[in-house]
């Protein structure tokens, strides 16, 4: 019994992983005659401030077709997000008690919004004020001409740095909810943490001041956010503590039942 059902959930998993690449497939093959134009729209906030005539270039034979297509496909992967964490959700989701459930569907719901926000933060604000710190003190005598692929991996590596920094509010709402960490000891942290991240952003970003202080502010800005949603939780889960009741033979075996149909309906 315990090997078939170990079987059935390995053929969700690939059904759910088959449905979430084929949704990305089927995005990419909608915007792969646009690649060049979505590279265009990702290379604007360095080609609006590089100096008058000055283009980019790119240094390998198939670099030119490549980096559209790598822009492309991440595009798609970001479009096809909600069908692809929705499959990721189904998967779970009946193995979860009701309280987990209303718990992880917000949190994966904020954390996704919370990702993009950083990207867009990143794309909007911190790339004009980066590039235009970085060409207004460069010798006049330089001709500046970025590689398409190094840009590509800058920026990247940028936005993964932004999105996962405004994941900070979720990660502090969920040590503190597990009860890993106590809010106290988070405020007795405070300053460490504002230190670890000036180092984190130092390590993470361009050599330049401005990129390190617009990652590092943000992230401690954040954390108090996180602090101030951990204490509004942290209070609601003292009055619930309070008058907890353990469940009932009946609803252990209602939780059961459901359990067992979700798993009947699987192998089906």
């Amino acid at each position: 019994m315990s090997e078939d059902t170990f079987i059935s959930h390995l053929v969700e998993l690939r059904d759910r992983l088959l449905r979430a690449l084929i949704a990305v497939g089927i995005v990419f093959v909608c915007l792969f005659p646009f690649a060049s134009e979505l590279y265009d729209i990702l290379a604007q906030p360095l080609l609006s401030t590089l100096p008058e005539g000055a283009t980019m270039i790119a240094t390998g034979v198939v670099t030119p077709f490549l980096i559209p297509v790598k822009v492309a496909a991440m595009v798609a992967f970001s479009v096809a997000l909600p069908y692809v964490l929705y499959q990721a959700w189904a998967f779970v989701a009946p193995g979860l008690y009701a309280h987990e459930k209303r718990l992880m569907l917000p949190l994966v719901v904020a954390s996704t919004v919370l990702f993009f926000i950083g990207v867009a933060f990143c794309y909007f604000f911190v790339f004009r004020l980066v590039f235009d710190f970085v060409f207004n003190i460069a010798p006049k005598s330089i001709s500046v001409a970025p590689d398409i692929e190094n840009y590509l991996n800058f920026v990247l590596t940028l936005f993964l740095a932004f999105g996962l920094t405004f994941e900070v509010p979720i990660v502090v709402l969920v040590l503190t909810r597990m009860g890993i960490v106590t809010i106290e000891q988070l405020v007795d942290i405070r300053p460490y943490f504002i230190v670890g991240a000036f180092v984190v952003a130092a390590i993470v970003t361009p050599p330049d001041v401005i990129s390190q202080l617009l990652l590092a502010f943000p992230m401690w800005l954040l954390f108090e956010v996180g602090l101030l949603v951990a204490r509004t939780f942290g209070r609601r889960r003292a009055r619930d503590d309070g008058n907890y009741r353990p469940p009932g033979e009946e609803e252990m075996d209602r939780e059961l039942d459901e359990i067992e149909a979700q798993e009947k309906g699987r192998s089906q």
